[in-house]
């Protein structure tokens, strides 16, 4: 089967022999305090920084999941928050986040706009703004633009659920301070591990709020990191991975192109072929999650054509459910997979 799911997604086929690697190698079998683990560890950090062209003083942790991310930034950054949202994940993001905190507002946005900055002007010093990068659910993204103005107009800490684009598109980091994401998306990988990055800003008022009543904890998780260690056994096969995954994959930039110009030409192709995406405004449109418009018994026929051919396809989420599929366009998705797909689509029994 070639899948499409838009996450857990397709890993990357180097991954079997990588598996055999590390079970060979011994380093499933290493105290996350021992000297081959602390190396391993240091090195995917470092070439993670290389290859996603993330800056020097910025600084990167392993945790579970994004998901645990919600938590740590709630409990270790926040005092209060400010959500901006315009899909399901960001919106649950916010509901997670006054389950921790009070004070916690939002503001919903139309998929097919963006998010004015005015908000930017009305917050207090202490709210960090949430906002997601890459909507899952519906398609969309926020421009680079868009978190240049942002940072422009605020000194407020900026957090960034990236988990359906980072390795996948460069991001503009320094327009952010938290940045989160999963590995089951655009790094190609199985799922259980997330990767947050975090600026000196956000570090430093981390620092102030000197919260440590937690296993993830953040100051607890940076004083392990700052010794090449982690502060409870982590997913060491996780972090193998990622390194592995990362010395074969190209820089970001010319990961990003790439996408980039797929997601265009397989935009164009849906449309060519009868099939609307659901974003119609195409300057917020996802360059790695495609939501196509497909409803009734349209939806079904395609999602079991496809499955017969070998193909799966995303389901909808959300308000979605119902009148959309989803395609992923992720890196470790080749051109042959593509054409695959393309040639599942011109088949008359689906258009």
């Amino acid at each position: 089967m070639i899948t499409f799911y838009p996450g857990p997604s397709k890993v990357y086929p180097q991954i079997e022999t990588y598996l055999r690697d590390a079970y060979q190698s011994g380093i499933l079998s290493v105290n996350h305090r021992s000297e081959p683990f602390m190396q391993m560890l240091a090195g995917t950090i470092k070439i993670l920084k290389s290859k996603l062209a993330i800056p020097e003083d910025y600084e990167v942790y392993f945790v579970s999941s994004a998901t645990e991310c919600w938590e740590i930034i709630a409990q270790s950054f926040m005092i209060s928050g400010f959500h901006v949202y315009n899909g399901a994940f960001g919106e649950k993001w916010m509901e997670y986040t006054r389950k921790l905190r009070t004070g916690v507002s939002g503001r919903y946005f139309d998929c097919n706009e963006l998010p004015a900055t005015d908000f930017a002007k009305e917050l207090s010093a202490n709210e960090i703004i949430c906002i997601t990068h890459n909507e899952t659910s519906n398609g969309t993204v926020i421009p680079d633009a868009f978190f240049k103005e942002l940072r422009l107009k605020t000194g407020n800490l900026i957090a960034v659920d990236a988990t359906s684009s980072m390795a996948g598109v460069a991001l503009p980091w320094t327009d952010g301070d938290i940045w989160y994401a999963s590995v089951q998306k655009c790094f190609g990988l199985p799922p259980g591990m997330g990767v947050m990055v975090v600026s000196p800003a956000a570090i430093s008022q981390a620092k102030e709020m000197g919260e440590a009543a937690h296993y993830n904890s953040f100051l607890f998780i940076r004083d392990n990191f700052l010794k090449q260690q982690t502060p409870y056994t982590p997913n060491s096969l996780g972090i193998y991975l990622l390194g592995r995954v990362l010395e074969q994959v190209p820089s970001i930039a010319e990961v990003s192109e790439e996408i980039k110009q797929r997601a265009k030409d397989l935009y164009s192709f849906f449309e060519n072929v009868g099939f609307a995406p659901l974003i119609e405004n195409d300057a917020v449109r996802s360059d790695t999650v495609l939501a196509i418009k497909a409803e009734g018994q349209r939806l079904s026929t395609i999602k079991s054509a496809a499955k017969s051919a070998g193909i799966v396809l995303g389901n909808g989420y959300g308000s979605w459910k119902e009148n959309t599929f989803r395609v992923a366009n992720f890196p470790a998705i080749t051109s042959a997979d593509v054409t695959a797909l393309t040639t599942f689509f011109h088949s008359a029994t689906v258009v």
